[in-house]
C-alpha cells in the first residue's frame, strides 16, 4: 500500500514537472494568446452577463486596473461609444458608468507587480540566505 502511494505522488509529481516545464517553453505564446483573448473579450464588452463580459469586470476590478493596457482601450469599442467606461473601472464606490477619465483606474500596479514577479522567478534571482 506504501509504494502504492509512493507510485502516485511521483507520478503527481511527474506531471507538475512537465506542465512547468512546458509552461515555461511556450511562456511567450501563452502571454500573447492570454492578450489577444482579453482585447477581444474588451473589444466584445456588452455588460449583458455573459462570460467573457464577466471575466472582463473581474480581472479590472480585482486588479483595479482599465483596460488592456490602460483606460485608453475601451475609447474603440462601441460599450464606450453607448454608455462610457464600464463600472468596474471606477475608482470610487457606487460610481456608474461615465466617460469621465479622472474617475476610472488607469494603475495597473498589480499587473505591473505580477509582471515583475515572473520576470524575476524566470530569471532565477533568489535571495540567498
Amino acid at each position: 500500500m506504501l509504494k502504492l502511494y509512493a507510485m502516485f505522488l511521483t507520478l503527481i509529481f511527474l506531471v507538475e514537472l512537465v506542465a512547468a516545464i512546458v509552461g515555461f517553453v511556450f511562456r511567450h505564446e501563452i502571454k500573447n494568446s492570454f492578450k489577444n483573448n482579453y482585447e477581444k473579450a474588451v473589444k466584445q464588452y456588452n455588460a449583458t452577463g455573459d462570460y467573457r463580459s464577466d471575466a472582463v469586470d473581474k480581472i479590472q476590478s480585482m486588479l483595479h486596473c482599465c483596460g488592456v493596457t490602460n483606460y485608453r482601450d475601451w475609447k474603440d469599442t462601441n460599450y464606450y461609444l453607448e454608455k462610457g467606461f464600464p463600472e468596474s473601472c471606477c475608482k470610487l464606490e457606487d460610481c456608474s458608468p461615465q466617460r469621465d477619465a479622472d474617475k476610472v483606474n488607469n494603475e495597473l500596479i498589480g499587473i505591473f507587480l505580477a509582471y515583475c514577479l515572473s520576470r524575476a522567478i524566470t530569471n532565477n534571482q533568489y535571495e540567498i540566505v
